[in-house]
């Protein structure tokens, strides 16, 4: 306790940070699912960001970087530790090229594009989360991914900022050299962007809004889809034998149709709910808790693993839920 005193103490000596002891981490996800922080810090730049990872290095405490935690499932028991949040939101935009802050809500990002008569990440549109998230993930809809459109990426290594192209950054489906370095922390990216007409680029992205917001509503406590698709080149043949050739989509294998095989749909355990129209959409009902949602995500993944040989890897992310 007198570690968690004086840490925050520290951190609170720094004007431009946001300290909280205690802080529901359930008002920071999606999910709406996770109990609290020992210390929840939100720095809203990259200086007042480094300054609070070095405090919190230096105090021994366990901590833990999040972005908009709508790809997150925190423990029930929350987080005994220190979690940091970049909430840095700058957009500045030079021609056909943007830096966006880490920070920056990715539709942010894609309004303003819009907004500039500028054209390659509307597809993008209704993803919710952060910038950096989005790099950190790959994220991508529509057959589109938001590496397409990377320049280069600024990150912290722990020791200093450093910036990396795009071939240093290594993507691949959601995927990136920022997945498997967790202590790398991005904080802004640069893309480039082709000049079209604003108008067209509104009605594509409003299209594409409406039918993921028909899948997705905006309430839905939700991460979107829990698992990742597969790519059909990397599926046992055996396994791929028995797809549908409907069901490949450019290359890719939606887990949904695994999933839909082992009767997923509607599937429900206390307050937590798999979407009975979409196989791959597990939601909090209203009053789920995170123990309920893992004993359904590790249930489904049973299930494909029995009768397919396969393995559905997760999308989302875990805070905590060793600690239960």
């Amino acid at each position: 306790m007198a570690i968690l005193e004086e840490t925050a103490r520290r951190l609170n000596r720094i004007e431009r940070l946001s300290v909280s002891r205690d802080a529901l981490l359930s008002q920071h996800t999606r999910f709406g699912i996770g109990g609290p922080a020992s210390i929840l810090v939100e720095a809203p730049d990259a200086e007042s960001f480094i300054q609070a990872l070095q405090i919190a290095g230096s105090s021994g405490l366990e901590t833990v970087v999040i972005g908009a935690g709508t790809n997150l499932i925190v423990s029930d028991a929350g987080y005994r530790g220190l979690v940091l949040k970049l909430t840095s939101r700058d957009l500045a935009f030079d021609g056909t090229r943007v830096r966006a802050a880490a920070g920056a809500p990715l539709q942010s990002l894609v309004d303003a594009a819009i907004d500039h008569g500028l054209q390659g990440l509307e597809s993008m549109t209704g993803i919710p989360g952060f910038v950096g998230a989005a790099v950190y993930g790959n994220a991508g809809a529509y057959g589109h991914s938001i590496s397409e459109r990377v320049v280069s990426v600024e990150f912290f290594d722990g020791r200093e900022t450093r910036r990396f192209d795009k071939a240093s950054c290594q993507f691949r489906y959601r995927e990136s050299i920022f997945k498997r370095h967790k202590d790398w922390i991005v904080f802004h990216a640069v893309f480039e962007l082709v000049p079209a007409d604003r108008a067209a680029l509104r009605a594509a992205a409003d299209k594409i809004n409406a039918v993921r917001n028909a899948k997705y509503p905006p309430t839905m406590k939700c991460a979107g889809s829990i698992f990742k698709n597969f790519l059909l080149a990397d599926l046992p043949p055996q396994v791929a034998a028995q797809i549908p050739p409907a069901s490949i989509i450019e290359g890719k294998v939606p887990s949904a149709w695994f999933l839909e095989q082992v009767g997923a749909k509607g599937m429900r355990e206390g307050g937590i709910e798999v979407a009975p129209y979409h196989a791959n959409l597990i939601y909090n009902v209203g009053n789920g808790t995170a123990s309920e949602l893992l004993a359904v995500i590790r249930e489904l993944k049973r299930r494909v693993r029995d009768r397919f040989g396969i393995d559905v890897q997760e999308e989302v992310q875990y805070l905590g839920c060793g600690q239960q």
